[in-house]
This record gives C-alpha cells, structure tokens and sequence, in this order.
C-alpha cells in the first residue's frame, strides 16, 4: 500500500517534469527543500508550489 507521501500531487504536467529532471519523484523528498529551489526549476509556478505546499502540511511538514 502507498501513501499520499510516496508520489506526488497533481501539478501539472511542466511541473511534474520539473521535479522529476530534479530528481524529486515523491512527496516526501520535498519536506524541507527550500520553496526558493524549487522555484527556479523550469517549469514549476506559484500554483504547483501552493498545491506542494498544501500537501505537505497535510502530513505536518513543510517546504524549506
């Protein structure tokens, strides 16, 4: 069984590309990247970040 932290939220197809170039395939791998990394990655935008975000807090963590 896989939990919510073991892939990553719907963000959009750049976005998921991003990440996953970055080397970031599951939720979990994100708790304290800072937000500012994540940022510059082509691809990711305020919304994906916010939808990130969210997703870890549903777990007690947060982005760096």
């Amino acid at each position: 069984m896989t939990s919510s932290l073991d892939a990553l939220p719907k963000i959009g197809a750049p976005a998921t590309r991003a990440l996953h170039a970055a080397g970031y395939t599951a939720l979990r791998q994100l708790a304290d990247v800072p937000r500012a990394d994540l940022a510059r990655l082509h691809g990711m935008g305020p919304k994906a970040l916010g939808i990130l975000q969210a997703a870890l807090e549903e777990h007690q963590l947060r982005l760096g």
